[in-house]
């Protein structure tokens, strides 16, 4: 069999405990959360009391236990555990990720719903962060030890060491309400943090292959250090950026985004997944991870085939001494 196929196989094959793994302890932890579903509506109901109360109405200071118990099997918490995780497992192959306490619809149209939204976000950080941070990166190697190389470097590192939320809030506090910037700021704090790594990460891989001797028998020749970088370092340089795109784009769309996109109230696949942990919303909590994992997982395999495709000394076969 194609070595690369056998490989994708595998991979593929290991996808399937990860993934069930994953589901088994999520499940499990969520078991012993307090305030769970039923408490949340309870507390929602209250709430409305609450309100009808400040109106003139009198207040219901009980449920009655009917009520709740119709709730608990509303949302099926009175079937034993295992049963629930298995219909759970069964909804999950058959492509169904179940109903949403909250929405009241489908955990598939609440995250299609959202996807383009995360999607535009983090597609516009990922090629924002790239554009700058490779050339920046180049530039950097180029013109090592020098004014430039060293201001850039105090600029990157202090915008690394500020939160991106922070970022957020001063740029609330000076343009006001988002209006024409709603897209715009968000991309930046989230940019801020991923520029200075890729760009010190470019920088560095550069300068590492400078020192091998392929770099310096180049220098030898008369070459200059542009062509050196050019010709032959770029290349080989580039590796550990252009490999890690996948990642990066699936950080940038998934991990970067929650506190941004609730300080923004973007409705994005963040603010679903934060809002559903904190309305113990469990359908959407289980099918948004299962989503996410399946994703993630993908990503890191096209990193591991861009890895190969680009450097010809990794093969897929097991070494032979």
């Amino acid at each position: 069999m194609n070595p690369i196929v056998l490989y994708i196989a595998k991979r593929l094959a290991l996808m399937i405990p990860t993934v069930f793994g994953i589901l088994v302890v999520t499940f499990a932890v969520i078991q012993f959360v307090p305030g769970g579903p039923i408490e949340q509506t309870l507390s929602m109901l209250d709430r409305q009391q609450q309100g009808l109360v400040s109106a003139g109405a009198a207040r219901i200071t009980t449920i009655p236990p009917e009520e709740s118990a119709a709730l608990t099997h509303l949302y099926g918490l009175d079937r034993p555990v295992h049963e629930r995780f298995w219909i759970m497992t069964k909804g999950f192959l058959s492509g169904d990720l179940g109903q949403s306490f909250f929405y009241q619809q489908s955990v598939a149209e609440l995250i299609t719903a959202r996807l383009p939204i995360s999607l535009m976000l983090g597609g516009w950080v990922f090629l924002l962060t790239y554009l700058i941070a490779i050339p920046l990166g180049i530039a950097k190697a180029v013109r090592q030890g020098t004014l430039f190389d060293l201001g850039t470097t105090v600029a990157l590192l202090t915008i690394y060491a500020l939160p991106g939320f922070v970022l957020g809030v001063l740029l609330l506090m000076h343009f006001g309400s988002p209006g024409p910037w709603q897209m715009v700021m968000p991309v930046i704090c989230i940019a801020a943090g991923n520029l200075g790594f890729t760009t010190l990460l470019t920088k560095n891989s550069l300068l590492e292959e400078a020192q091998k001797r392929y770099a310096i028998a180049a220098r030898a020749k008369g070459l200059s250090i542009r062509q050196v970088m050019r010709r032959h370092l770029l290349r080989n340089a580039l590796l550990p950026v252009v490999t890690g795109l996948p990642t990066a784009f699936m950080g940038a769309f998934f991990t970067g985004s929650v506190l941004i996109e609730t300080l923004f109230s973007i409705q994005g696949l963040g603010l679903l997944g934060f809002e559903a942990v904190m309305r113990r919303d469990y359908p959407v909590v289980m099918g948004s991870l299962f989503v996410f994992t399946l994703i993630g997982l993908f990503a890191r395999l096209l990193t591991d085939l861009a890895l190969v495709v680009l450097d010809p000394r990794i093969g897929f076969e097991r070494n032979r001494p």
